[in-house]
């Protein structure tokens, strides 16, 4: 019977995984027999599925003390279950290799990671290359992750989704330069809209296509022209690779409205128009996109003194 016990006792080694047998699970911990003189316990939260564990299971736990003051073999389920896994993210961030993981849960100043079972914390400002307006949109989502920072003492994982995405539009970037020219015109993603234009992505780099490079009517906002996600047909401007900047533009694939203006509204001709604008002197009147014209304060009536335009006209009436 010694020598069983000490064979037992030679195979039993502090500080590494051992197999162990459930005996039986309670209200709140899992008995278990690793080959020892006394049983272990484990936190029954330290298991993945807890309800599926019954008596007879083989379960693989780290064994940190084979007796703690009161006698009894202390084991860690977490521990046995982040070894390995650690592992593999050590040789990972050794070898500069992503690692594939999914976004659990908001926490204060970023995501928790799920990293095959081991929690990783992604900053705010690490989960894409501009601020994400919605974050609980991309939870549950996986994504290639990079580790930027690796504690094992402290059980300390900080990874990235921004440094992938930053690698990946370099490449897509140094492809496109060779590729962009001006006067191309392609087709692109709505990315982003703001006052004064909105930024198209052209499959790796985006592209502004300003307010004024819209139309050759009068444009109140962008969000009036296009909308984000969706695709648009535009024709490249101008090209500064230096400050990364590229022009785009949409008006310039529609015909030159001015073109024949003579011609289409000869002197005297009657035509209607709608009131875009209104100065103390003056009101603009849009005959078609891009082409205005205006009637002077002196020209609105035969009969009365107009003191102001808006006493004649109204913006957005057609006269």
């Amino acid at each position: 019977m010694l020598s069983l016990y000490e064979g037992t006792m030679a195979s039993i080694v502090e500080g590494e995984i051992v197999k162990s047998k459930v005996l039986r699970v309670t209200d709140n911990a899992v008995i278990l027999d690793v080959g020892f003189k006394s049983e272990g316990s484990v936190p029954l939260d330290e298991f993945n599925n807890p309800q599926d564990l019954k008596e007879g299971d083989e379960v693989e736990v780290f064994l940190e003390h084979l007796e703690d003051q009161e006698g009894a073999v202390v084991l860690s389920k977490k521990k046995a279950d982040f070894m390995p896994v650690w592992e593999k993210i050590r040789v990972a961030n050794g070898s500069d290799q992503p690692v594939q993981g999914a976004l659990k849960k908001k926490i204060k100043g970023g995501v928790v990671v799920d990293l095959m079972g081991v929690d990783a914390f992604l900053p705010g400002s690490q989960i894409a290359l501009r601020r994400v307006p919605n974050i609980d949109d991309l939870l549950g989502q996986s994504f290639e992750f990079k580790i930027i920072k690796l504690n094992k003492r402290r059980r300390n994982i900080v990874v990235s989704r921004r440094v992938i995405l930053e690698n990946e539009r370099a490449h897509k970037r140094e492809f496109l330069m060779k590729e962009l020219a001006v006067a191309q015109v392609r087709k692109g993603i709505v990315k982003n809209i703001t006052d004064f234009g909105a930024f198209i992505d052209l499959g790796g780099v985006d592209g502004l296509l300003h307010i004024t490079d819209m139309s050759y009517g009068r444009v109140s906002h962008p969000s009036e022209m296009v909308q984000i996600g969706s695709e648009v047909e535009i024709k490249i401007l101008d090209i500064d690779w230096q400050r990364e900047r590229i022009s785009l533009g949409m008006k310039q694939l529609q015909n030159y409205p001015w073109q024949n203006v003579a011609a289409k509204y000869p002197v005297g001709t009657r035509v209607q128009g709608k009131v875009v604008s209104i100065t103390n002197y003056v009101a603009f009147v849009e005959l078609e996109p891009g082409i205005e014209g205006l009637v002077h304060i002196s020209e609105m009536s035969w009969t009365r003194n107009v003191r102001h335009p808006s006493k004649i006209v109204s913006i957005g009436e057609t006269i």
